[in-house]
């Protein structure tokens, strides 16, 4: 999965270095947005791939659950990063509109755009083909926001330019170049959120968080339950929880019946990994 990043990442430069000597001859704001945005994709794809390979490193003495949070630590800064880059964009493109410039070579920013939307649209194809064996990876799903964001941007671009070109309004270049900025702050906020939730041992959602209680009041075997907490880090849902049992009951037996109940609990998502802690009470200690 990280060779996938930086391959991503060699495809992506390459496009990046040739937005941006296109965006100088053709003169267009709307070309360099895409231009930047490009590169900011290339730097994090490249971040991305460190934090994968750390991510993919087993659990020792220090971290022992782990290094699933580096990817909500990664998907946080290349967040904050795309927002600057966005607010960069609406600002050129004010400066640009107050200068009263236009776009002084359309045929070239067209040429640079269209062969853009091809090689995106491969990276958002093999990227979509790698997050089938990385499910719930949140550097994976960002990398392919990026991209897809990138397709849709620049098919509004080459519409933005041809209509430039045909009506000759120089100054939709800087209207359209803040729509892009805004545009890329919005996503870029998204990633930021999904980012700062992680670290903040966001817990399960109510949907799945009923089905698990569903779980625990239909089983007979067990008096009560209580104490009920859930994380997730990357691809694993974290899950504990208290079981109280008839004080007679044999450890065998309790631990033979939480041990069903943990299967059907695994059973209820296939998209993570489970790590579930069962603590035994002889009586409800919560009250």
């Amino acid at each position: 999965m990280k060779n996938s990043i930086l391959f991503v990442s060699l495809i992506a430069l390459s496009l990046a270095i040739l937005k941006i000597i296109f965006s100088i001859f053709s003169g267009s704001i709307i070309v360099l947005a895409s231009a930047l945005d490009s590169l900011i994709d290339v730097v994090f794809s490249l971040f991305n791939y460190i934090a994968l390979r750390k991510i993919e490193s087993p659990s020792n003495k220090y971290f022992n659950y782990g290094f699933g949070k580096l990817e909500g630590l990664a998907s946080l800064f290349e967040g904050c990063a795309i927002f600057i880059s966005g607010i960069y964009i609406i600002y050129q493109s004010i400066i640009k509109f107050i200068n009263n410039e236009g776009v002084s070579n359309i045929n070239q920013g067209l040429f640079v755009m269209i062969v853009s939307i091809f090689v995106t649209l491969f990276l958002v194809i093999y990227l979509k083909k790698i997050s089938l064996n990385a499910k719930n990876n949140l550097i994976i799903k960002a990398e392919i926001l990026h991209y897809k964001t990138d397709l849709f941007g620049n098919l509004g671009i080459i519409i933005s330019l041809l209509i430039i070109e045909i009506t000759g309004f120089g100054f939709l270049d800087s209207i359209i170049g803040c729509v892009l900025g805004i545009y890329i702050c919005y996503n870029a906020f998204k990633i930021t959120k999904s980012g700062f939730f992680m670290l903040l041992d966001r817990a399960i959602d109510d949907d799945l968080y009923k089905k698990i209680v569903d779980i625990l009041d239909k089983n007979t075997n067990i008096t009560s339950y209580h104490d009920i907490k859930s994380r997730i880090s990357g691809d694993t849902i974290f899950l504990e929880y208290h079981l109280v049992f008839n004080e007679h009951i044999s450890l065998f037996d309790a631990h033979s019946i939480s041990n069903d109940i943990e299967q059907s609990i695994e059973k209820l998502s296939n998209a993570y990994k489970w790590t579930i802690l069962v603590h035994f009470d002889s009586y409800d200690d919560s009250k």
